[in-house]
């Protein structure tokens, strides 16, 4: 991690400079913490007196310049030297260029040692091994490998580590591994060395079976050690060993080191786990910038967006300043609730430059923009980003898709074709959502065959996922179910739950029963499964299965996910559920959907009462339909907003059809602009008409 540098200005020329050697070295050890300028004025002093010669002083005069971050200084003093420079000054010049990343500079240095200079020694080695790792430098590596061997140094414990670390970053893990093997003696610097090496190769299980058998072999890992175990449990999703390393670090008394805490936030958080992530991370002493983003974002990955910005809020009055990971976990919230206004106060806390120059944060605003229903403010910044990566690209694509804009995010993906930009998976789930949510069912098909015939891609299950939605919805059920059994893999949630939409849409229940198993063989404890089932029996009136389902989900202790809508006004998100009458504004909020009843009646509105599971009453049918959370969101922007502001909702379920139906008309009776965002699609309401068209 950076830390802050500290410059402290030297004391001249109101203190005196002494005039020995001995006292201008101690001096100048005074001043050799990083971050220091550096001593030029000891420097000069020294040459002034004829002092530049003394070999400790030169040594120690160079390493000062390298921890200043003014490598040139040395390598000038370096050579400008009258006398032979002895191992320490070689030394020093090579891990100091390593040490500002000037990595081919230390290994040419290395090659001038060989030919010029002493020879090289066991402190000497790890440092240009290291420059070689970094360069990827095999060939280079693997000669100073048989340098060592001919030096005497190979069973120094340090040297044979920064062997295996060296061939384990070249991808070499069983030549590092045998190297390891062969170590007479292993320290924890050894055992991290190798443990890293098989999570850079991305052998995670075997870096947790090295971890195990260190411990049985007697070591105490250090907070690094445990911080690289940490994630890799987090890559797997592997709660468990990440609970054992936790009770390990609390046994060991380290779990309170900043970066064990935080990563321990981070695996919890990963897992999904935001409880005991909250739990360690509220009992951290110190929280950096890192602490903060770690449960930001976790919150927003997990669907809690609204925790996220609870926690943000509490963050900026601690006076801890955003970065990059902060703002893309901040801008995910917003986007999760469609908090446009709150996202945009967000950004600002960061310079404009940032997003336009930074692809992560980019995509981070374009992909909030675009779920907030904005799409022209995200058509600005992606043309504003100076250095367009894919991703970029991609979270554009796919926000004209989610937009209803499918002829748009075609164009663009010809545009990087044109660029000679190589697509990627994720390009191709943007372009099939484009084709499903506009019924082109002949563009989805050539663009799913492009992906291995033209690209050479291998389709991942959520491609076969949308093309089999795309098959679903255009009334292709058979075609959608062959290629489910034709599929080179077992098909997932996404597709059987793709199949079972149009299951519903058609009303076909015979295959949907079907279909239905397969789901709850996958994820049983899915209210979805059932509720959708008992969608179609209600639709069919079919009251009796309709009501052995729901008598099996109470058997099962399964609940019905609650519809939950959110709009946000002046920067606060309000949210609402089916029949709410918590919120301030209740009554003024039930008073204004009774005069859109009226109207709406007027107009010749009649509730499709068919979407209300129970086999109730018409009229108490038309009564719940009429207090769906989205219209209670709807009615409070009503009531709450300017005639010009565009009413915003998200929705956590998919909007009904008779909700559907009766926005329609409420945006034409009040002349507004709605925009609503369910769990399927985006629907703009305008002058009695929605951008969906082919709602199903």
């Amino acid at each position: 991690m950076a830390t802050a540098l500290v410059c402290r200005p030297f004391p001249f020329p109101s203190v005196p400079l002494p005039s020995k050697a001995s006292e201008l070295k101690q001096l100048l050890l005074l001043f050799l913490p990083q971050g220091c300028h550096p001593p030029k004025p000891i420097h000069a002093r020294a040459l002034r007196l004829d002092l530049i010669q003394d070999s400790h002083l030169l040594y120690h005069l160079l390493a000062s310049y390298f921890d200043a971050g003014h490598p040139s200084h040395a390598c000038l003093l370096f050579h400008a030297a009258d006398h032979p420079r002895n191992i320490f000054h070689w030394n020093a010049m090579i891990r100091g260029l390593v040490s500002v990343d000037q990595t081919e500079d230390a290994v040419q240095f290395y090659a001038t040692m060989r030919r010029w200079g002493p020879s090289p020694d066991n402190f000497t080695f790890p440092f240009v091994l290291k420059a070689c790792a970094r360069l990827q430098f095999l060939e280079g590596g693997t000669k100073i490998h048989a340098h060592v061997i001919k030096a005497g140094h190979q069973v120094d414990v340090f040297v044979k580590t920064s062997l295996v670390s060296f061939y384990s970053k070249c991808g070499l893990l069983n030549t590092a591994q045998k190297l390891f093997e062969d170590m007479p003696v292993r320290n924890v610097v050894s055992w991290t060395s190798i443990i890293s090496g098989y999570i850079g190769g991305g052998r995670l299980e075997e870096a947790l079976n090295m971890f195990r058998r260190s411990l049985d072999m007697g070591l105490v890992p250090d907070g690094f050690t445990l911080v690289r175990i940490l994630t890799t449990c987090s890559h797997l999703g592997d709660m468990e060993t990440g609970e054992w390393i936790h009770r390990y670090a609390e046994d060991k008394g380290i779990s309170n080191n900043v970066f064990v805490a935080t990563s321990l936030v981070n695996m919890y958080a990963k897992c999904g786990s935001m409880e005991k992530a909250r739990a360690v991370f509220d009992r951290m002493v110190v929280k950096d910038v890192v602490s903060w983003s770690a449960m930001i974002c976790g919150y927003s990955s997990n669907g809690l967006p609204r925790e996220a910005l609870e926690l943000f809020f509490k963050m900026q009055n601690t006076n801890v300043r955003p970065d990059c990971y902060t703002m893309v976990g901040v801008l995910s919230a917003c986007a999760r609730l469609g908090a446009l206004e709150l996202g945009q106060q967000a950004s600002q806390l960061m310079d404009a430059s940032d997003f336009l120059m930074n692809p992560v944060l980019g995509t981070a605003l374009i992909d909030m923009y675009a779920k907030c229903g904005s799409i022209v403010r995200a058509w600005s910044i992606f043309k504003r980003i100076t250095e367009k990566d894919l991703i970029v690209w991609n979270a554009m694509i796919s926000g004209l898709a989610m937009t209803g804009h499918g002829k748009l995010s075609f164009g663009l993906f010809a545009q990087t074709e044109k660029l000679g930009i190589q697509p990627n998976g994720n390009t191709f789930i943007g372009l099939l959502c484009s084709c499903s949510h506009t019924g082109l069912v002949e563009d989805g098909r050539r663009y799913f065959d492009s992906i291995s015939r033209v690209y050479c891609l291998t389709p991942r299950v959520e491609h076969y996922g949308c093309i089999i939605d795309l098959f679903c919805r255009a009334g292709l059920l058979n075609e959608a179910y062959q290629l489910i059994n034709e599929m080179p893999m077992e098909a997932n949630v996404v597709v059987w739950g793709a199949m079972l939409g149009g299951c519903k849409l058609h009303r076909d229940t015979k295959l949907a029963e079907h279909v239905l198993k397969k789901l709850i063989e996958l994820e049983p404890q899915n209210s979805g499964n059932y509720v959708l089932l008992s969608n179609i029996y209600s639709t069919t009136e079919r009251w009796n299965d309709s009501a052995r389902l729901r008598l099996v989900m109470k058997e099962k202790g399964i609940q019905k996910t609650p519809g939950c809508s959110w709009v946000e006004l002046k920067g606060v998100v309000h949210e609402f559920h089916v029949g709410d009458i918590s919120h301030p504004l209740s009554n003024e909020i039930y008073s204004k959907l009774d005069e859109l009843g009226k109207k709406l009646k007027q107009r010749g509105y009649m509730p499709t009462t068919e979407v209300v599971l129970f086999d109730i009453e018409e009229e108490e049918k038309e009564h719940s339909l009429g207090h769906h959370s989205e219209k209670l969101a709807i009615a409070f922007g009503l009531i709450s907003m300017g005639p010009e502001d565009t009413i915003r909702v998200v929705k956590n379920l998919r909007v009904c059809n008779d909700c559907h139906a009766a926005i329609k008309l409420i945006s034409d009776i009040t002349n507004r602009e709605i925009v609503v965002r369910d769990n399927n699609r985006f629907h703009c309401f305008k002058d009695g008409s929605c951008s969906c068209n082919d709602y199903w």
